[in-house]
């Protein structure tokens, strides 16, 4: 199998040079899928890896806009759309300066599979630009997005591609990008998800990554007879799958106790109970401030700021039932992987995408630990995403018990369908194999009934 996988990537990282992101999401799901390539060579005649790795368009575009200097900025704009075979492209928008081609090819291709596994009818896609909003203001945000709007809107729809929010594209900015949309094409549909309440969002869609996040984790302790109920909690970020997984966990009884942003994290030994987190939220939400800014707030906190000559993240090196990687690709590297095990740490859930480098995913693995890889744990927040969509079809929108109770549903029936897949294929107990499979063979067979397109 080794020999089969080498040579497969051989080529994928051939015809996509420098995307080492891409590379490595690749990789990981090739490695799931060869026995089921071996069991189902109709796949391997159809050349479905070959087409599913290839994205069925890539856009990319510049972004002109005016700061409040009057300077002319460039920025450059993306979206991958990777595979529509079960539905509409779906997938958000990232505002960071980080992104780039591989990063957005690598979470396009995981949101295929993703979307998949939630059993709604939606394709993978990815989007966004290396515009960073830190520091702008308002008016800058919405020159950049309505600027951004102006090319995208023509490769979107509701039936085509529905876009949302991601890391750096919140409620304000999908806002100016609906608007924008709404004005160029003269017309009122569900394009984009994440929206406000009062003009076709969904109740939970903020909190549905998160919440997602930490179902899974339940859902992985009940096969044990465990719940999280007293259990030790290390969180990372401090955006929106942050501070709603502090929420859940608060909800289900567990205690989190770390927090982070580019700054640094801080350690709360105390517990983030609802008071602090209420705080964090102001603080990130609406002063846009920092992290280090907690520590002041509540002393008995520790703040450790970002040293960049460590090779490892130490709010990873500490005694903890849980973790919830939930900031960035590649945040634990296989030193923080050791350190948590070494920790204690029985249950990784990812919020994240892609948050543990493939030699922290193998410790995780091999150790026989309950872990959740990104592409079911934290898929979540497009669940809900979908269930918008719904809703914009209705013109109806459900209740939060509702709209809860129907993510509570999806993410167990992600789990089982996991769960089964990694049984079925000689893994049990293994969720990456799981997940990668279970999502991988509705998308192909979906590809093969629609011909070779």
């Amino acid at each position: 199998m080794a020999q089969n996988v080498a040579a497969f990537m051989e080529n994928v990282i051939a015809k996509n040079p420098s995307e080492k992101e891409f590379h490595q999401a690749v990789e990981e799901v090739v490695e799931s899928l060869w026995p089921v390539l071996d069991k189902r060579p109709e796949y391997r005649k159809h050349k479905i890896m070959e087409r599913i790795t290839e994205p069925e368009r890539v856009l990319m575009f510049r972004v002109p806009w005016v700061d409040d200097k009057g300077e002319v900025q460039v920025n450059r704009g993306f979206r991958i759309e990777m595979n529509s075979a079960i539905g509409p492209y779906k997938g958000g928008l990232r505002f960071h300066p980080s992104v780039n081609l591989g990063i957005l090819k690598f979470l396009a291709f995981e949101q295929v599979f993703k979307n998949a596994l939630t059993t709604l009818p939606m394709g993978g896609g990815k989007g966004g630009s290396d515009f960073d909003p830190k520091g702008k203001s308002d008016i800058e945000v919405m020159r950049f997005t309505q600027a951004f709007m102006s090319e995208l809107f023509r490769h979107i729809g509701p039936n085509t591609d529905v876009p949302a929010g991601d890391i750096g594209v919140g409620g304000r900015e999908i806002g100016f990008l609906f608007g924008q949309y709404k004005k160029l094409r003269n017309e009122f549909t569900g394009v984009l998800t994440g929206k406000g309440l009062n003009w076709g969002g969904s109740l939970i869609r903020p909190e549905a990554t998160g919440y997602g996040s930490v179902y899974f984790a339940a859902n992985m302790l009940e096969t044990k007879g465990d719940t999280l109920e007293g259990k030790t909690a290390l969180v990372s970020g401090s955006g929106n799958v942050c501070q709603y997984t502090i929420e859940k966990l608060l909800d289900l009884g567990a205690k989190p106790i770390t927090c982070s942003d580019s700054g640094g994290y801080i350690l709360d030994e105390e517990g983030i109970d609802r008071e602090k987190l209420a705080f964090i939220m102001e603080l990130k939400n609406v002063k846009r401030g920092r992290i280090s800014e907690y520590a002041e707030k509540y002393p008995n906190a520790v703040y450790t700021a970002v040293d960049k000559d460590l090779d490892y993240n130490p709010l990873w090196n500490h005694k903890a039932d849980c973790a919830f990687p939930s900031a960035t690709q590649n945040e634990i590297n296989a030193k923080d992987a050791g350190h948590l095990l070494a920790n204690g740490v029985g249950v990784v859930s990812e919020g994240a995408n892609m948050p543990t480098v493939p030699e922290g995913v193998n410790q995780f693995v091999d150790a026989g630990i309950l872990y959740g890889p990104g592409k079911a744990a934290n898929a979540g927040g497009v669940a809900v995403s979908g269930l918008e969509m719904s809703q914009n079809s209705l013109r109806y929108n459900w209740t939060r018990e509702e709209v809860d109770q129907k993510l509570h549903r999806i993410m167990k029936d992600i789990h089982d369908a996991s769960a089964a897949a990694a049984n079925e294929f000689g893994t049990p107990g293994n969720y990456v194999n799981g997940a990668n499979i279970a999502g991988f063979i509705k998308v192909a067979d979906s590809m093969m009934d629609q011909g070779i397109v």
